[in-house]
């Protein structure tokens, strides 16, 4: 394999960073207070994440959020596939 798509990996990143951000927020809405607590603690090292927790989101957040991860997703993707076309070429 010579080259990345872009196309290919752009939409792979999002949709990956996408379902992550959803599967996060599923988390927090459906577990209880302290295990979710405990979880993210463990998932981030140890950093304490309880004074910037929201505990109550509108499914309208959500949409927006997922939205937003999917195009961060997807212009990293898009990113990763370039710089590595680019370093490809040379060779």
């Amino acid at each position: 394999m010579d080259r990345l798509s872009t196309t290919r990996l752009r939409f792979a990143f999002a949709r990956v960073c996408a379902a992550l951000y959803a599967a996060s927020t599923l988390i927090v809405m459906a577990g209880p207070r302290e295990t979710v607590i405990v979880f993210f603690n463990s998932v981030l090292h140890g950093i304490d994440i309880t004074p910037i927790m929201r505990w109550e989101m509108p499914w309208w957040e959500m949409i927006v959020g997922v939205l937003e991860v999917f195009i961060i997703g997807w212009l990293y993707g898009m990113a990763i596939a370039i710089f590595y076309n680019l370093g490809r070429a040379k060779e």
